[in-house]
Protein backbone atom coordinates (compact mmCIF):
# COMPACT_ATOMS: atom_id res chain seq x y z
CA UNK A 1 0.00 0.00 0.00
CA UNK A 2 1.67 3.35 -0.62
CA UNK A 3 2.20 6.41 1.45
CA UNK A 4 -1.48 7.65 -0.38
CA UNK A 5 -3.41 5.43 0.82
CA UNK A 6 -1.23 4.82 4.27
CA UNK A 7 -1.98 8.61 5.13
CA UNK A 8 -5.84 8.10 4.50
CA UNK A 9 -5.85 4.86 6.58
CA UNK A 10 -4.45 6.75 9.18
CA UNK A 11 -6.34 9.36 9.14
CA UNK A 12 -9.75 7.89 9.57
CA UNK A 13 -8.45 5.97 11.73
CA UNK A 14 -6.65 8.73 13.86
CA UNK A 15 -9.80 10.73 13.77
CA UNK A 16 -12.79 8.38 14.20
CA UNK A 17 -10.77 6.94 17.81
CA UNK A 18 -10.13 10.14 19.12
CA UNK A 19 -14.20 11.41 18.40
CA UNK A 20 -15.44 8.61 19.46
CA UNK A 21 -13.43 8.60 22.84
CA UNK A 22 -15.41 11.54 23.36
CA UNK A 23 -18.79 9.93 22.23
CA UNK A 24 -18.70 7.71 24.69
CA UNK A 25 -18.63 10.02 27.45
CA UNK A 26 -21.56 11.18 26.12
CA UNK A 27 -23.27 7.60 25.12
CA UNK A 28 -26.70 7.58 26.89
CA UNK A 29 -26.24 10.53 28.89
CA UNK A 30 -27.52 13.41 26.37
CA UNK A 31 -31.13 14.61 24.58
CA UNK A 32 -32.03 14.78 21.14
CA UNK A 33 -33.75 17.42 19.01
CA UNK A 34 -36.22 16.03 16.39
CA UNK A 35 -35.21 17.45 12.68
CA UNK A 36 -37.19 18.41 9.80
CA UNK A 37 -36.69 15.23 8.48
CA UNK A 38 -38.05 13.09 11.54
CA UNK A 39 -34.70 12.09 12.09
CA UNK A 40 -32.86 12.38 15.37
CA UNK A 41 -29.79 15.32 16.61
CA UNK A 42 -27.97 16.04 19.36
CA UNK A 43 -24.94 18.16 20.72
CA UNK A 44 -22.80 15.04 20.43
CA UNK A 45 -23.31 14.63 16.60
CA UNK A 46 -22.94 18.45 16.23
CA UNK A 47 -19.53 18.67 18.05
CA UNK A 48 -18.25 15.35 16.12
CA UNK A 49 -19.26 16.62 12.93
CA UNK A 50 -17.17 20.28 13.56
CA UNK A 51 -14.51 18.12 14.52
CA UNK A 52 -14.12 15.95 11.60
CA UNK A 53 -14.57 18.93 9.16
CA UNK A 54 -11.83 20.60 10.98
CA UNK A 55 -9.79 17.81 10.82
CA UNK A 56 -10.14 17.08 7.08
CA UNK A 57 -9.53 20.51 6.27
CA UNK A 58 -6.25 20.77 8.06
CA UNK A 59 -5.10 17.66 6.83
CA UNK A 60 -6.23 17.66 3.21
CA UNK A 61 -6.22 21.11 1.54
CA UNK A 62 -8.78 21.13 -1.43
CA UNK A 63 -11.02 17.98 -0.65
CA UNK A 64 -14.26 18.83 -0.46
CA UNK A 65 -16.96 17.62 2.96
CA UNK A 66 -20.47 16.65 2.47
CA UNK A 67 -22.14 15.87 6.01
CA UNK A 68 -25.44 15.23 7.37
CA UNK A 69 -25.05 17.75 9.90
CA UNK A 70 -24.05 21.05 7.81
CA UNK A 71 -22.77 20.57 4.43
CA UNK A 72 -25.41 18.74 1.73
CA UNK A 73 -24.35 19.87 -1.76
CA UNK A 74 -22.10 18.46 -3.17
CA UNK A 75 -18.92 20.38 -4.16
CA UNK A 76 -17.61 18.44 -7.20
CA UNK A 77 -14.43 18.64 -6.04
CA UNK A 78 -12.10 15.95 -7.60
CA UNK A 79 -11.83 14.16 -4.06
CA UNK A 80 -14.50 14.35 -0.88
CA UNK A 81 -15.07 12.90 2.31
CA UNK A 82 -18.61 12.41 3.07
CA UNK A 83 -18.88 12.18 6.79
CA UNK A 84 -21.85 10.79 9.04
CA UNK A 85 -20.63 12.00 12.55
CA UNK A 86 -22.96 9.67 14.61
CA UNK A 87 -24.94 7.15 12.85
CA UNK A 88 -27.64 5.52 14.71
CA UNK A 89 -28.39 8.80 17.13
CA UNK A 90 -31.81 7.28 18.51
CA UNK A 91 -29.45 3.76 20.03
CA UNK A 92 -27.13 5.76 20.93
CA UNK A 93 -29.53 7.95 23.09
CA UNK A 94 -30.95 5.68 24.71
CA UNK A 95 -27.86 3.50 25.51
CA UNK A 96 -27.84 1.45 23.16
CA UNK A 97 -24.39 0.12 21.81
CA UNK A 98 -24.38 -0.04 18.36
CA UNK A 99 -23.70 3.29 16.40
CA UNK A 100 -20.90 4.24 14.33
CA UNK A 101 -18.60 7.22 12.85
CA UNK A 102 -18.67 6.79 9.26
CA UNK A 103 -16.16 7.94 6.52
CA UNK A 104 -16.44 7.60 3.13
CA UNK A 105 -14.04 9.03 0.43
CA UNK A 106 -14.81 10.14 -3.27
CA UNK A 107 -13.04 9.76 -6.30
CA UNK A 108 -15.24 12.20 -8.93
CA UNK A 109 -18.00 11.33 -7.00
CA UNK A 110 -18.01 7.93 -6.09
CA UNK A 111 -16.36 6.44 -2.59
CA UNK A 112 -13.19 4.74 -3.10
CA UNK A 113 -12.37 4.30 0.76
CA UNK A 114 -14.56 3.63 3.50
CA UNK A 115 -14.12 3.77 6.97
CA UNK A 116 -16.50 2.54 9.81
CA UNK A 117 -16.09 2.92 13.46
CA UNK A 118 -18.38 1.65 16.39
CA UNK A 119 -16.71 2.34 19.36
CA UNK A 120 -19.12 0.87 21.89
CA UNK A 121 -18.24 -2.61 20.10
CA UNK A 122 -14.41 -1.92 19.74
CA UNK A 123 -14.89 -2.85 15.81
CA UNK A 124 -13.38 -0.63 13.43
CA UNK A 125 -14.33 -1.59 9.30
CA UNK A 126 -12.26 -0.21 6.45
CA UNK A 127 -12.40 -0.67 2.68
CA UNK A 128 -10.63 0.28 -0.17
CA UNK A 129 -12.34 -0.46 -3.75
CA UNK A 130 -11.54 1.19 -7.11
CA UNK A 131 -14.81 0.30 -9.40
CA UNK A 132 -13.86 1.80 -12.52
CA UNK A 133 -12.47 4.75 -11.27
CA UNK A 134 -8.78 3.78 -12.85
CA UNK A 135 -7.38 4.46 -9.83
CA UNK A 136 -4.65 1.71 -8.40
CA UNK A 137 -6.55 0.71 -4.92
CA UNK A 138 -5.75 -1.13 -2.23
CA UNK A 139 -8.94 -3.07 -3.07
CA UNK A 140 -10.02 -5.44 0.16
CA UNK A 141 -12.37 -4.87 3.18
CA UNK A 142 -11.26 -5.82 7.35
CA UNK A 143 -12.29 -5.63 10.60
CA UNK A 144 -10.14 -4.31 12.85
CA UNK A 145 -7.17 -4.87 10.27
CA UNK A 146 -8.59 -8.93 9.33
CA UNK A 147 -9.93 -9.25 6.07
CA UNK A 148 -13.44 -10.20 5.53
CA UNK A 149 -15.63 -11.55 3.70
CA UNK A 150 -19.68 -12.27 2.96
CA UNK A 151 -21.03 -15.14 3.75
CA UNK A 152 -21.52 -18.43 1.17
CA UNK A 153 -24.68 -19.79 2.71
CA UNK A 154 -27.80 -20.45 1.47
CA UNK A 155 -31.25 -18.61 2.96
CA UNK A 156 -32.59 -20.59 5.98
CA UNK A 157 -34.40 -19.99 9.60
CA UNK A 158 -30.81 -20.41 10.84
CA UNK A 159 -29.66 -17.24 9.26
CA UNK A 160 -30.25 -13.02 9.31
CA UNK A 161 -31.29 -10.61 7.31
CA UNK A 162 -31.13 -7.13 8.56
CA UNK A 163 -34.08 -4.54 8.26
CA UNK A 164 -34.82 -0.69 8.94
CA UNK A 165 -37.99 0.27 10.95
CA UNK A 166 -39.40 1.39 7.86
CA UNK A 167 -39.52 -1.52 5.81
CA UNK A 168 -40.14 -4.02 8.54
CA UNK A 169 -43.94 -3.53 7.62
CA UNK A 170 -43.54 -5.31 3.81
CA UNK A 171 -41.28 -7.82 4.13
CA UNK A 172 -41.64 -9.65 7.18
CA UNK A 173 -44.23 -12.02 5.04
CA UNK A 174 -42.20 -14.71 3.71
CA UNK A 175 -38.83 -13.57 4.03
CA UNK A 176 -36.90 -17.00 4.13
CA UNK A 177 -34.13 -15.82 7.05
CA UNK A 178 -34.61 -14.54 10.43
CA UNK A 179 -35.07 -10.69 10.71
CA UNK A 180 -32.79 -8.68 12.86
CA UNK A 181 -33.58 -4.65 13.51
CA UNK A 182 -30.14 -2.74 14.57
CA UNK A 183 -30.86 0.77 14.69
CA UNK A 184 -27.83 2.14 12.29
CA UNK A 185 -27.91 1.69 8.95
CA UNK A 186 -24.16 1.77 8.44
CA UNK A 187 -23.96 -0.67 10.82
CA UNK A 188 -27.02 -3.09 9.11
CA UNK A 189 -24.65 -3.44 5.94
CA UNK A 190 -21.39 -3.96 7.29
CA UNK A 191 -23.15 -7.42 9.26
CA UNK A 192 -23.36 -8.47 5.33
CA UNK A 193 -19.95 -7.67 4.83
CA UNK A 194 -18.46 -9.74 7.46
CA UNK A 195 -20.86 -12.79 6.83
CA UNK A 196 -22.98 -12.43 10.12
CA UNK A 197 -25.95 -11.99 7.47
CA UNK A 198 -27.07 -12.74 4.62
CA UNK A 199 -28.48 -9.29 3.36
CA UNK A 200 -30.54 -6.01 4.73
CA UNK A 201 -33.17 -3.69 3.50
CA UNK A 202 -32.85 0.09 4.23
CA UNK A 203 -35.76 1.88 2.91
CA UNK A 204 -34.38 5.66 3.48
CA UNK A 205 -30.75 5.88 3.85
CA UNK A 206 -29.02 9.06 2.90
CA UNK A 207 -25.84 9.33 1.31
CA UNK A 208 -23.92 9.77 4.14
CA UNK A 209 -25.07 6.33 5.55
CA UNK A 210 -24.25 4.46 2.89
CA UNK A 211 -20.91 6.06 1.63
CA UNK A 212 -18.04 4.62 3.84
CA UNK A 213 -20.30 0.84 4.05
CA UNK A 214 -20.54 1.17 -0.13
CA UNK A 215 -17.53 0.60 -0.53
CA UNK A 216 -16.19 -2.11 2.30
CA UNK A 217 -19.61 -3.93 1.17
CA UNK A 218 -18.66 -4.75 -2.57
CA UNK A 219 -14.31 -4.96 -1.55
CA UNK A 220 -15.85 -7.78 0.63
CA UNK A 221 -17.88 -9.38 -2.19
CA UNK A 222 -21.37 -8.23 -1.58
CA UNK A 223 -24.09 -6.86 -4.03
CA UNK A 224 -25.13 -3.00 -3.80
CA UNK A 225 -28.78 -2.73 -5.22
CA UNK A 226 -30.95 0.54 -5.37
CA UNK A 227 -33.93 0.51 -6.08
CA UNK A 228 -34.24 4.10 -7.83
CA UNK A 229 -31.31 5.01 -9.60
CA UNK A 230 -27.42 4.16 -8.13
CA UNK A 231 -25.97 6.28 -5.04
CA UNK A 232 -23.18 7.17 -7.34
CA UNK A 233 -21.34 9.03 -8.72
CA UNK A 234 -22.77 11.96 -7.19
CA UNK A 235 -23.53 15.23 -9.38
CA UNK A 236 -21.50 18.42 -8.64
CA UNK A 237 -24.21 20.96 -7.19
CA UNK A 238 -26.58 18.95 -6.37
CA UNK A 239 -28.17 18.90 -2.50
CA UNK A 240 -28.17 15.48 -0.75
CA UNK A 241 -29.95 16.48 2.24
CA UNK A 242 -33.37 15.24 1.28
CA UNK A 243 -32.17 12.40 -1.29
CA UNK A 244 -32.93 8.78 0.00
CA UNK A 245 -31.64 5.71 -1.76
CA UNK A 246 -33.85 2.48 -0.94
CA UNK A 247 -31.06 -0.51 -0.51
CA UNK A 248 -30.67 -3.98 -1.03
CA UNK A 249 -27.53 -5.27 -0.02
CA UNK A 250 -26.83 -9.22 -0.09
CA UNK A 251 -23.81 -11.27 -0.15
CA UNK A 252 -23.56 -12.50 -3.51
CA UNK A 253 -25.21 -12.50 -7.00
CA UNK A 254 -27.42 -15.54 -6.36
CA UNK A 255 -29.28 -13.79 -4.01
CA UNK A 256 -30.91 -11.12 -5.61
CA UNK A 257 -33.57 -12.62 -7.62
CA UNK A 258 -34.60 -14.26 -3.80
CA UNK A 259 -34.67 -10.53 -1.96
CA UNK A 260 -35.01 -7.99 -4.44
CA UNK A 261 -38.93 -9.12 -4.58
CA UNK A 262 -38.71 -8.10 -0.94
CA UNK A 263 -37.07 -4.26 -2.12
CA UNK A 264 -40.14 -3.49 -5.00
CA UNK A 265 -42.60 -3.68 -2.03
CA UNK A 266 -40.94 -0.65 -0.78
CA UNK A 267 -41.72 0.98 -4.12
CA UNK A 268 -45.51 0.36 -3.53
CA UNK A 269 -45.89 1.26 -0.04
Amino acid sequence: MNDFWITILDFAQTTTTRVGQQLMQDFGQVQALQKADGSLVTKADKWADQEIRDAIASTFSGYGILTEESEHTFPGTEWCWVIDPLDGTTNFTRGIPIWSISLGLLYQGTPIFGYVYAPPLNQAFHGFWAGTSGLTVPTGAFLNHHPIHTSNDAPSNHQFFNVCSRSIGVIQKDLPCKIRMLGAASYNFLTVASGATLGTIEATPKVWDIAGAWVIVQAAGGVWSSLNSPPFPLKPGEDYGDRSFPTLVVSRPELLPVFTPFLERLKKN
